[in-house]
């Protein structure tokens, strides 16, 4: 998922040349004119008029009448009630010029209009139905904009020491979030990060991602240690998950120059770019994932690993790695990772992104998040105070 910020300003007085502002109203009026245009029904108004042409000139006269009724029917699809109206009066009209001028009888012509009212006032009825829909799709799809950018904030390209990179899919591609998470955040104790995975999807899953969020946003800026941030995290899901629900996770922070701290609870191993080599970073002591620790009793591990100038670092969820093609051969992350590397993150998850969904035939069937952090060299690194910046 890319975030794209626009920045305006004054920048100074513009010349004669300058355009003139619009009229008040032209704009509202430019609107409704194009609303009205896009809205209306040129295709079922042109089946209608070729259906008359072919009944004058094609010599078959009225059994073409009843072929009529498409043009109301098709334009449901495609306009308000208001186009149907149109297109089905049109219809009547000229339905009942042919008529007359082939001498149909009067009840016979009657019933082919009757049939045509009545399809042009179905038609209409779903045209209004089908609106109410889309009006209450497009601002479910707002609330749905809203609620991804308070939970899944946007992650800007420098923050701190670092260049990062963020791509995220919901598989609801209409719902816009998931369960799956991410978090950027610099604290007084350097950068921390985190990548998870609610089990399940929907709304469930949507609410548990907001609660881990929420604790690790409070949590990394609080806790001095690493582990204690997960240790927050865990016993706020004790405290709220069912018994069947959990979440894997990785979280790392940044404390000092050179030197990344990892807690991985049961996730998929992030991967450690260093020059050409892409290396999984395997959990020394295995974890369970957040919100199960009281039935199995074990703890997580801190790990440490260098992390030095020009190294990266690549965070992902298991949508991206059993994604399968056609032939059900899963997405080779590593191996094709390794083949996209660059010095800008935002380039390297682009072709994997566009990859992973070629590979998918267009759509995932799971949530799937990457995120890419890397350290530049000292000669290139962007300069920054620990606070993130646009």
């Amino acid at each position: 998922m890319s975030h794209t910020r626009e920045l305006g300003g004054d920048h100074g007085t513009i010349g004669p040349s300058r355009k003139r502002p619009a009229a008040p109203g032209a704009e509202a009026r430019s609107r409704v004119t194009t609303q009205m245009a896009s809205g209306t029904p040129v295709l079922p108004m042109l089946i209608v008029s070729v259906i008359v042409v072919v009944a004058l000139f094609g010599g078959a006269g009225l059994t073409w009448l009843p072929l009529l009724a498409a043009g109301p029917a098709l334009a449901a699809t495609t306009s308000g009630p208001g186009g149907v109206f149109c297109v089905g009066l049109l219809a009547g009209v000229l339905g009942t010029m042919l008529g007359v001028r082939e001498g149909a009888p009067g009840g016979a012509l009657a019933a082919v209009l009757s049939a045509l009212a009545a399809v042009t006032l179905a038609s209409g009825l779903a045209a209004a139905l089908r609106g109410r829909r889309e009006r209450v799709l497009a601002a479910v799809r707002s609330v749905a904009e809203a609620a991804q950018h308070a939970l899944l904030q946007p992650v800007p390209a420098v923050v701190g020491p670092f260049q990062v990179a963020v791509r995220y899919s919901a598989a609801a591609a209409e719902a816009r979030i998931g369960g799956d998470l991410y978090a950027l955040v610099p604290t007084p104790y350097g950068v921390r990060l985190i990548v998870g995975d609610v089990r399940g999807k929907g709304l469930p899953a949507v609410g548990v991602a907001a609660l881990v969020l929420g604790v690790f946003r409070e949590a990394a800026y609080e806790e001095p240690d690493l582990l204690a941030v997960v240790d927050r995290i865990e016993r706020s899901l004790a405290r709220n998950l069912r018994c069947d629900d959990f979440v894997t996770a990785v979280v790392a922070g940044h404390p000092e120059p050179d030197r990344l701290e990892l807690v991985n609870c049961g996730h998929a191993p992030p991967l450690l770019v260093h020059g050409d080599d892409v290396v999984p970073v395997e959990p020394a002591l295995p974890a369970p994932p957040l919100g199960l620790r009281a039935l199995t009793g074990e703890t997580p591990a801190l790990q440490t690993l260098p992390f030095a100038d020009g190294d990266q670092l690549l965070l992902y969820t298991d949508g991206v790695t059993e994604a399968r093609d056609r032939d059900r051969e899963f997405y080779p992350l590593t191996q094709r990772l390794a083949h996209h590397l660059s010095e800008e993150p935002a380039h390297t998850l682009t072709a994997l992104h566009t990859e992973l969904l070629k590979h998918v035939g267009g759509r995932l069937h799971d949530d799937a998040a990457l995120l890419l952090l890397r350290k530049p060299t000292s000669a290139a690194a962007p300069a920054s105070d620990g606070r993130s910046r646009p």
